[in-house]
This record gives C-alpha cells, sequence and structure tokens, in this order.
C-alpha cells in the first residue's frame, strides 16, 4: 500500500466515475486560500517540494486498489480501471518562501480529469499545513528583530512527520538551528538542544547537576536554571560556568515564570559574576506574540527557543484552502455557491515593487516589469529541474519579506496588501457567470461575488456567511 491511498473517499468514487464516463479530458484545478487567518499579514508559500515529490511517485497500484475496494465494500474488480493510473500532468506553482495573499493560487494542476482529482486531499493536506506553519514561524522572526530564534516543537507537534515538517519550515524562514536531531542531520540545519528538569531532579544537587552535565559535554553548554528557584540557580550556574575552561557560547536557559523580570535579573547576576557573554535564552509557551512583548519590553534575552504554540500554528492552525476546478476540456468553469463562488481559467499573479499584486489570466501578456509567481515546476508528471533547496527558499523569503509593506509586518493588528484582478479575468468572470446564471437561474447571487472578484477588478476575499457550517468542500 501506498500513499496514494492517503486520500478522501470521494477523490475515488469520482476518479471511478469520470473513467466510466469517458471523461478524461485535461483539466485544471487552482489550489489557493480564500482568506488569511485574523492576525496574519501575509502567508509563506510552503509544502511544496514534498507535494511534487508525491505527485512523480504516483501511481495507482493493485495493492492500492485493492483498500479502495475494501472500503467501498465492492469487489476489487470494481476498481481495476483505476490500477495503472499515474499522475502525468503539469504544475505550475509559487516556490517556496515566496509571501502570498488571500485569493491567489499557490499552485494550479493540470492533467487529465481522473488524475487531477485523485491527488487533491494530500496536496492540500501539503501545503495548507505547511504553509500555516511556515506563516507563524516567519513571524516569530520578524517578532525576534534579529535575534536567533531555535525550533523546539518536535515533542508537542501533531506526530514526528508534523514535527520534521516545522523544523525544515523553521531553516526555511531563518531560524537559528532546531531541537530535531533526525531533521538537523537530514537537512543540514545546526542542531541545538540543553537538559531537562528531570536531570537536575535526578542529582541530589542542582550544582551536582550542572557539574555533571558540564564535565559530560566539554562545552559550550547550557544550564536550566529555573527547577527550583530561579534566581538560586541562576547564581549556582554562574559559579559553575566561571569554573569552566569555556569557549563562548555557553547559556542559561528560562523556561518559566516572568521570562522579562526573570531575564533582567539573571543578567545583573551574570554581569556581576564576571560573566556578560554568557547569553540567556527564553522559552516556555512562546510565540510571536510573547517575543514581541520581551522585545519591547526591553528583557535581556539573547535567544528565543519556540515550540508548542508555533509548531502547531496555535493561533491559526488551519488554512481556509481550496482546490477547485477552473478549466476542463478547454471550457472555463467556476462555482457560484454563495460565499464559496470561484473564478474561472488558469491563472497567473503578478508582482510589482511598491504595488499590489494583480492576479491575472495565464495567458494574458507579461506586463513590463512584472514578476510571475507560478512557475511551471512539474511536466509530464516529471520535474522540470532538480530538487529546490532551502538556502533557495530563504533567499526568496528574505527578499520578499524586505519588500513587505511594514503595515503587513505588524505583529499586532498587521494589514495584508489586497490583490487587484485583471480586466481580462474581471470580464471572463462576469461572462461565464452570466452563461450559468442564465442556465441555472439563481436570481438571488445577483451582484454575488465571483472568488473575490467584483465588477470593478478589485479582488476581496470571500467571506463565509455565520451559521451553520458546511459539512465537506
Amino acid at each position: 500500500m501506498s500513499d496514494v491511498t492517503t486520500t478522501d473517499l470521494y477523490e475515488v468514487t469520482m476518479a471511478m466515475s469520470y473513467l466510466g464516463e469517458g471523461m478524461d479530458a485535461e483539466a485544471t484545478f487552482s489550489l489557493f486560500v480564500r482568506d488569511l487567518p485574523p492576525g496574519r499579514g501575509f502567508l509563506v508559500a510552503a509544502g511544496l517540494e514534498p507535494a511534487l515529490d508525491y505527485l512523480a511517485r504516483f501511481e495507482v497500484t493493485a495493492d492500492d486498489a485493492r483498500v479502495f475496494a475494501e472500503a467501498l465494500h465492492r469487489p476489487p474488480a470494481d476498481l481495476a480501471p483505476l490500477v495503472g493510473l499515474r499522475f502525468e500532468g503539469e504544475v505550475r506553482a509559487v516556490a517556496e518562501g515566496r509571501l502570498v495573499f488571500a485569493g491567489e493560487p499557490l499552485m494550479e494542476v493540470t492533467a487529465p480529469l481522473p488524475q487531477a482529482q485523485l491527488v487533491e486531499t494530500y496536496l492540500l493536506s501539503q501545503l495548507c499545513h505547511q504553509t500555516a506553519v511556515a506563516s507563524k514561524a516567519a513571524r516569530c522572526v520578524l517578532a525576534a528583530r534579529g535575534r536567533p530564534v531555535v525550533d523546539f516543537s518536535l515533542r508537542r507537534n501533531h506526530g514526528p512527520q508534523a514535527g520534521f515538517q516545522a523544523a525544515r519550515l523553521g531553516g526555511l524562514v531563518g531560524f537559528a538551528a532546531t531541537s530535531n536531531v533526525d531533521a538537523a542531520v537530514r537537512l543540514g540545519l545546526p542542531a541545538s538542544g540543553t537538559m531537562a528538569h528531570s536531570y537536575i531532579e535526578s542529582f541530589p544537587s542542582e550544582e551536582q547537576a550542572f557539574r555533571a552535565f558540564a564535565r559530560a559535554h566539554p562545552g559550550p553548554i547550557t544550564l536550566l536554571v529555573d527547577t527550583y528557584d530561579t534566581d538560586r540557580g541562576v547564581t549556582t550556574a554562574a559559579r559553575v560556568l566561571a569554573g569552566l575552561r569555556r569557549g563562548p557560547g555557553c547559556a542559561i536557559r528560562l523556561d518559566s515564570g516572568d521570562l522579562g523580570e526573570l531575564a533582567h535579573r539573571s543578567r545583573a547576576r551574570l554581569d556581576a559574576a564576571g560573566l556578560p557573554d554568557v547569553k540567556i535564552i527564553a522559552s516556555g509557551g512562546l510565540d510571536e506574540y510573547a517575543i514581541d512583548d520581551l522585545i519591547r519590553s526591553g528583557a535581556p534575552v539573547d535567544v528565543f527557543a519556540v515550540g508548542t504554540r508555533v509548531g502547531v500554528a496555535a493561533d491559526a492552525p488551519y488554512l481556509d484552502a481550496a482546490y477547485k476546478l477552473v478549466a476542463y476540456g478547454g471550457r472555463p468553469v467556476m462555482k457560484l455557491s454563495s460565499a464559496k463562488a470561484t473564478a474561472p481559467a488558469p491563472k497567473q499573479v503578478y508582482r510589482w515593487p511598491g504595488r499590489a499584486d494583480v492576479i491575472a489570466l495565464r495567458d494574458e501578456a507579461r506586463p513590463p516589469g512584472a514578476d510571475p509567481l507560478l512557475g511551471t515546476v512539474m511536466r509530464n508528471g516529471r520535474r522540470t529541474g532538480p530538487s529546490d533547496s532551502l538556502t533557495a527558499a530563504r533567499s526568496r523569503f528574505e527578499a520578499d519579506l524586505d519588500a513587505l509593506p511594514q503595515e503587513a509586518r505588524h505583529i499586532q493588528d498587521p494589514r495584508p496588501p489586497a490583490p487587484t484582478t485583471s480586466k481580462q479575468l474581471s470580464l471572463l468572470t462576469e461572462k461565464v457567470r452570466r452563461q450559468l446564471l442564465s442556465e441555472y437561474g439563481g436570481g438571488g447571487l445577483r451582484g454575488h461575488r465571483a472568488g473575490g472578484i467584483t465588477d470593478r477588478g478589485r479582488h476581496v476575499p470571500s467571506r463565509k456567511v455565520s451559521g451553520t457550517p458546511p459539512v465537506g468542500p
């Protein structure tokens, strides 16, 4: 069994029906985020690399078909038409590390309809989770204002795979290190770790624990000072560190209490002991909001270790994302559902320095000086180039972040840029909308937004109507 079966059941039932009806013409699906989560001024595109790995190896085997048959309570022979189906399409996508906004496609998949349909769930899962976590991590980097941020999230993530992804995404947006040994080695990231409170508690005294740790590790070392009494722990750590032959990089870690006040008191004690080079690491429930508060208060914290809240993107753990059909058999299509309308046809997003992004039709001429965000990364089911690197993704992130308007960079109450739409896309959207209304009626949809696009060409993220939540895509 392969990860082909990691999908929603309706992807299988739809693909079977398409094959039975001979509906294998080329289809384009657009994957986008309808609205940015509250408190976000931008999103960081992430998850593309593992998504492309998945598509490159995608093939329905006989074992996969048996799993589908079991789930459907049908004979395996009924699922035989799916066996051997591979992904042979084209993928255009925003490169990892680039900043994106509401309504802008992260990815567009063009392939025979059954293929493009079957990969929907996995692609959404990869891009949505990783974009959410990368965006949270990026805000921590912003809040830290140049001070190092370290990933401590593995033990609190939603499983080991999510922990690996969080470490990778931290590296993508500029984290200094990760506690995740596997991720550090596989990704070439610096590994970082200290000690647990259980280590201190195992020894007869705090000082014996510190000295034992120093004997086992020649340095630099970090001593956890808040197991019993933080002030006494700092004094003890200072005494131990002062007697060591140590190079630069030793530190103490504060993990609980009023971190700002404790950091001030700890810095005074370390300086008084002649240890101005010993750093202070803060951890314990930190995210961009807590880091911002500590920086604003002038807390002398040198390194921020973030875990639970960042690894699960606690304040915005999901994205209101969709994977919608925009063209089939050369025909532009769209959805008119209330508050969930979409815009038709394959698209491109153009970016200029100092201007709002423009969402346009794919085949529109490239405006002078514009930077197209979506590039072709897979053709005929194969990558168009080598795998991307974290270094390249980080460079793209840093460049986009430097160009981001200041109001979108705010930790509190950011204001994201609002993309606009091209005249051609607005006209096509209105044309297709009128055709559908003519065929299906729907007087209640008059004036309704279509994928956030208005007649004036201004992009307005669609908003859900309050009330009973939808039960499915």
